[in-house]
């Protein structure tokens, strides 16, 4: 990711959803209470309920603005770097104006340190402009998957518009039409503007490039392509029809196609529309409105708390960034005589937040997945897995568990954790993967950095090993 203004950077330095740094330190929460949608996305299936499936869309409860409020603060007093409070679903928050809004005016008044923002398909955003601007809300994020009402009609089989269903290629005209709208008019009031596209091989996956180049040229500040989610058991017109996701190498490739000048957002977790925590977690069974109701909540006390977190988190981030920078211009991770000779390496890390090297292996839930070169650290995805042990001492369904485990790592050749144990150890160096717990409590990229320059020294850098596969 491209290094942010300093303007922008200001404004987002606690968004983990907008920044790839504060990710690791700050969390976010979403409320239900946006049910009606505007449009209908071949990609979409709003499901109610569903505990165990983590999508865009899926929530188990559907709250009123005052269940949300109620929701809000119990969170934010429980968790401390909860920073981020948003609308995103399961419908279009845009499309239920007075229930979003009825949402936000609150949250103003009860909890002013909260950040707002709102994610929307863009229909009704010219409409509701001036209302986001009213509630301080500066962010925005817009799902355009297309500018070309060709492509759009092959995403969208219609959408409602002026009291009436449109479809077909006048539909794609006029969500395109609104949602390019939508942007320039953001964008004059000085809010910040996120673009969310789905990836969709076959479909758009030629064309995405030509968004990000619209939107950065119309002043969108950072675009997240995102993967399209197709299992058939899901329920989408794309799932029931048989049309594939992308591959991580592919979903690398158009990330970096679609880069240049434009930042990118490679850490999103396609979030439930009632997430909360840190991206990669979901304490929100922990919030379900009959254990609130049980709830002590004295959220003056904890914004003393949450101010002082926030301050030192900031502080803290100011400093490694800074640091960064300042490495970046002095030495790069090898000589720049031996560069062009090493090849990139992608290394997996087990993390539970903080930046750091924390997590031992068996407890699991994601990898992130960064590629190291003579150029430096790069993020590059995280990878979803099941917990191999299910406590500190009991591991269960053994190889099973492990095998799919060590299937998602495929094409990572180095895994940093905090601990790992022996039958895991022996069959990821089987599968060709070198676990690493030596760097526990280290910063995720100096220890990435290291294990390079450790490679390079031993000469494991310059042919490309027998295991190397292309998946990322």
């Amino acid at each position: 990711m491209n290094v942010l203004p300093d303007h922008i950077m200001k404004k987002v330095q606690d968004h983990p959803c907008y920044s790839e740094d504060a990710h690791h330190y700050f969390a976010r929460m979403h409320v239900a209470v946006a049910p009606a949608c505007n449009i209908q996305c071949n990609y979409c299936n709003r499901k109610y309920d569903c505990a165990n499936e983590s999508r865009p869309g899926v929530v188990s409860e559907l709250l009123t603005p005052v269940q949300a409020v109620k929701k809000t603060l119990a969170v934010a007093a429980n968790i401390p770097q909860m920073s981020v409070l948003g609308v995103a679903g399961p419908g279009d928050p845009l499309a239920n104006p007075e229930r979003t809004f009825d949402t936000f005016r609150m949250l103003s008044e009860q909890a002013p340190d909260i950040k707002l923002c709102v994610s929307t398909n863009g229909l009704s955003l010219p409409d509701c402009v001036d209302e986001l601007a009213k509630h301080n809300i500066d962010h925005v994020t817009i799902t355009i998957n297309c500018v070309d009402p060709e492509v759009g009609e092959k995403i969208y089989p219609w959408i409602f518009w002026q009291n009436r269903r449109i479809k077909g290629r006048e539909a794609a005209e006029i969500l395109i039409e609104r949602q390019q709208k939508g942007l320039e008019m953001l964008i004059e009031r000085g809010i910040l503007v996120k673009v969310n596209s789905v990836m969709i091989p076959g479909v758009n996956d030629q064309h995405l490039a030509e968004v990000s180049r619209v939107v950065k040229s119309k002043g969108a500040f950072l675009h997240n392509v995102m993967p399209l989610i197709s299992e058939p058991e899901h329920g989408t017109f794309y799932g029931l029809t048989g049309q594939r996701g992308p591959t991580q190498d592919e979903l690398n490739d158009l990330q970096d196609a679609c880069s240049g000048d434009m930042n990118m957002m490679r850490h999103c977790r396609q979030c439930r529309a009632d997430a909360v925590g840190l991206l990669g977690e979901d304490r929100g069974d922990e919030f379900t409105l009959d254990k609130i109701e049980n709830m002590e909540i004295d959220y003056a006390a904890a914004m003393v708390v949450r101010a002082e977190l926030r301050a030192d988190v900031i502080a803290e981030l100011e400093s490694k960034r800074a640091a960064k920078a300042a490495k970046q211009n002095v030495v790069s991770l090898v000589s720049l005589s031996s560069a062009p000779a090493l090849r990139p390496v992608k290394m997996a890390v087990a993390t539970s937040g903080g930046g750091v090297i924390n997590q031992h292996f068996g407890h699991a839930k994601e990898f992130l997945v960064y590629e190291a070169s003579a150029q430096g650290v790069r993020f590059l995805s995280h990878r979803k897995a099941d917990q191999y042990c299910a406590g500190d001492t009991s591991c269960g369904d053994g190889e099973s568990v492990l095998g799919m485990t060590i299937k998602a790592l495929e094409g990572c050749e180095v895994v940093l954790c905090s601990k790992i144990g022996f039958e895991p150890w022996g069959m990821l160096e089987t599968a060709g993967i070198q676990p690493n717990g030596e760097h526990a409590m280290e910063p995720i990229e100096d220890a990435i950095a290291a294990v390079y320059a450790e490679m390079q020294a031993a000469g494991k850098l310059l042919v490309q090993p027998a295991h190397q596969l292309k998946s990322a």
